[in-house]
């Protein structure tokens, strides 16, 4: 039976440790891509974040990914609250875009980074209000939320 290793991850969501556990000199106390702390658990109900799985006997190759949320509380970790909150910035910068519009992608939001069942809807909406925004903003927008959402969102929102 297997085992999840425990990952380590800058509050911005860069990974640093997560597929082995066994060498805990590859830690770091700062990001050297960000310079950001890094954290080794939630920060809201202190749970391990999962790194990859280890299987004993199956070679993986495969890099640990953070999450965007615990897996024990459901709450998201602090570089997707980030990413929503620079989103969020980059929608109210829009001057193409209005006051109805921003509401409605800034509504869109949670929905597109989780699978719920309004998701499609989701997209859908913030498809038609981003193809109104400016370039910069579209475009600004696709590389906050790519890390975040979904491979089924982002064939829904970017083909």
């Amino acid at each position: 039976m297997g085992y999840y290793y425990i990952g380590q991850v800058c509050l911005n969501g860069h990974p640093i440790t997560g597929n082995y556990d066994a060498y805990p000199e590859f830690r770091k106390n700062f990001c050297p891509d960000c310079g950001q702390p890094t954290i080794t658990e939630c920060p809201h109900c202190k749970s391990k974040i999962q790194g990859s799985y280890f299987s004993p006997g199956v070679i993986s190759t495969k890099p640990f990914i953070p999450s965007a949320f615990c897996y024990n509380c459901g709450k998201a970790y602090p570089w997707t609250e980030e990413k929503l909150k620079a989103a969020k910035e980059l929608i109210a910068e829009d001057e193409s875009l209005s006051i109805q519009d921003k509401e409605i992608l800034n509504q869109s939001l949670p929905d597109i980074i989780s699978e719920t069942p309004r998701t499609q809807l989701a997209a859908a909406r913030f498809k038609k209000i981003a193809s109104k925004a400016l370039t910069i903003t579209s475009e600004g927008l696709k590389q906050i939320l790519i890390e975040i959402v979904s491979e089924t969102t982002k064939k829904m929102l970017w083909g």
